[in-house]
């Protein structure tokens, strides 16, 4: 039986706050970190402005320190930017070290990774903040960390609370990464690329104050990397819901689903969105997919070639949070058919929408959407095409899922309490020090 929106939001309560608070017990000067911090592509960039825009709104003064690509910065937060080495876009990366980066431990670091094929950006932007922070640390109260994770924040750590969101552990992406490679160097080659993760756990386990965005988030730390669970708060993510909002003008289209597609992985199970897709176009000759994202070679591209499919789908990138509001809105059903999600931006963008959603129960999606969506099991295509095809064919189902996802996102996903959460582990660590 699912919890009761009242339930729900009571255990999602900030820290010794309530819901009427509009300020924070404490304005804090405070360094929100990430790095790498794109504004359209995953969660990462979203978080980033979002929290700042809460916290700044809470009366804290908030400062963003992101690598490459860099946020949307909003007024009155200010940015301080970690150029990277950039080695993805050089021709030859073993090539491109120079006199200058071997004077740099971060340099170095992201040299040494990148051509020993592991993936150095976050250790190198930890390096980089901590150098900067030894001349500017007394600017800062507390240091939030966006699951960078990185040991370095434990030294940080020793002169500065910090606290650090965790949204699932990437050590999950890994297992499904090296389930699907085939050969044995090629299992190799991805441990090495994911072996930050180890570094992670570590630093997870030893950090005290840690703001979880689901109890899927929470748990899965746990279970993976053997933190206590009673370092995480619980604290939901925000969604902007001037811009996700239903739209009663809007017109529906029953031969329409939306997806997104951050990636062509495993862990996000467009793979198993696009053997859906395939039954279900067989049958609906109108039926037509869009994608928020690009759909390079993978899985799920081959699977739309072999099938002669790849012309009924649409994708597009670098598209405005009022286009993809837009497509929600227009959707006959949006479907989150991920394997795994820590939070998931979409299902909850669309439910504020009034979009029919249907979900897997893969990590947090069942949290979010509760029974307000229809759930299935995360990897079943044959379950993702019942569920799909009864919201296409029940218009009283899906306009039903629909303001009843409406209702929900309206009444447990909020920015302002999610900000309050921080600033009440803020008060925690800044006491404990």
């Amino acid at each position: 039986m699912d919890r009761s929106l009242a339930d729900i939001a009571q255990a999602q309560a900030p820290l010794d706050a309530t819901h009427g608070e509009t300020r924070a017990l404490h304005a804090r000067r405070i360094l929100l970190t990430g790095y790498r911090s794109h504004p359209h592509v995953g969660g990462q960039g979203v978080y980033l402005r979002e929290l700042a825009i809460g916290l700044r709104d809470l009366g804290h003064s908030v400062t963003i320190a992101s690598g490459p690509p860099y946020p949307e910065t909003p007024d009155g937060v200010e940015l301080v930017t970690f150029p990277s080495l950039n080695l993805f876009d050089e021709k030859n990366a073993f090539l491109a070290l120079r006199l200058k980066h071997l004077r740099s431990k971060a340099d170095r670091s992201e040299w040494l990774a990148h051509n020993t094929g592991g993936f150095g950006e976050l250790r190198a932007f930890s390096y980089r903040l901590h150098a900067w922070l030894k001349d500017q640390g007394d600017r800062f109260d507390v240091i939030h960390d966006n699951q960078t994770l990185m040991t370095p924040f434990l030294d940080i750590a020793r002169r500065i609370p910090v606290i650090a969101t965790i949204h699932h552990p990437v050590a999950i992406d890994r297992e499904f990464a090296v389930q699907g490679a085939h050969k044995r160097i090629d299992k190799w080659l991805t441990r090495r690329w994911y072996d930050f993760t180890d570094e992670q756990a570590e630093t997870v386990r030893r950090l005290p104050y840690l703001l979880a965005v689901s109890e899927a988030a929470r748990d899965s730390h746990a279970a993976h990397y053997g933190m206590a669970a009673e370092q995480a708060h619980v604290a939901f993510n925000g969604i902007d819901l001037e811009v996700f909002c239903p739209d009663e003008t809007a017109k529906r289209d029953v031969d329409l689903i939306a997806a997104t597609a951050s990636a062509d992985v495993p862990i996000k199970g467009l793979d198993v969105m696009m053997r859906a897709f395939v039954e279900l176009a067989g049958q609906n000759p109108d039926l037509k997919l869009e994608m928020i994202g690009q759909l390079r070679d993978g899985p799920a591209r081959q699977i739309l070639t072999q099938t002669g499919l790849l012309d009924r789908v649409t994708c597009r990138s670098g598209v405005t949070r009022e286009e993809i509001a837009n497509l929600y809105r227009r959707a006959g059903v949006v479907v989150c058919p991920a394997r795994f999600e820590g939070f998931g931006f979409p299902a909850a963008e669309a439910m504020a929408c009034g979009a029919p959603v249907v979900a897997s129960d893969g990590g947090a999606l069942p949290e979010v959407v509760g029974d307000a969506g229809n759930i299935v099991p995360a990897g079943d295509s044959a379950a993702l095409v019942t569920a799909i095809r009864a919201v296409l064919n029940e218009p009283d189902l899906a306009r039903q899922m629909g303001e009843a996802g409406a209702l929900r996102a309206q009444a447990l996903f909020s920015w302002r309490n999610h900000a309050l959460a921080a600033s009440a582990l803020y008060e925690k660590a800044i006491a404990a020090c």
